[in-house]
């Protein structure tokens, strides 16, 4: 049996990424005619760590910087987020290891300002760390949090 990868392995298993495509079916209904870019984990994560204490962004912006960068209608949305939770878990990985240069994943959030709950130490953990940087949490709906006034913080 294949042992486990960790977090910190998938962030640098790049596969055949970065990789552009033309949009095919089912995806030109939702997105229209273009191009999708397949963005590699780690190109991800260094578009994380760049946001600085107190400032946020959403995994659409992201996605919009990864378009661009690889001049790519749009990027692809699954992907990025699932490497996004493959940074945060590496950045956690790096703490656990008494490395604090780590990731701050906590900045990153939904495109409508809601906290992640698939990060590390789930919604909780999140909601301390943005408190602790000066943003106010809001309840929205039963379960979900987000940032009050999120754009106003946005990078």
């Amino acid at each position: 049996m294949a042992k486990k990868k960790t977090w910190k392995e998938k962030l640098h298993d790049v596969k055949d990424f970065p990789r552009v495509e033309k949009l095919t079916g089912k995806m030109i209904n939702q997105w229209g005619e273009g191009t999708i870019v397949i963005p590699t984990p780690i190109e991800v994560d260094e578009l994380m760590r760049k946001i600085p204490k107190g400032k946020l962004t959403t995994i659409n912006q992201i996605r919009n910087i990864l378009a661009q960068k690889h001049g790519a209608t749009i990027a692809c949305p699954i992907c990025t987020g699932i490497f996004a939770r493959i940074a945060a878990g590496a950045a956690e990985e790096d703490l656990q290891q008494g490395n604090n240069d780590i990731t701050p994943y906590w900045r990153t959030l939904k495109s409508d300002g809601e906290i992640n709950p698939k990060y590390p130490g789930g919604v909780q953990k999140q909601i301390e760390m943005l408190e602790e940087e000066g943003h106010t949490i809001i309840p929205k709906g039963k379960s979900k949090f987000r940032v009050a006034e999120f754009e106003k913080s946005l990078c």
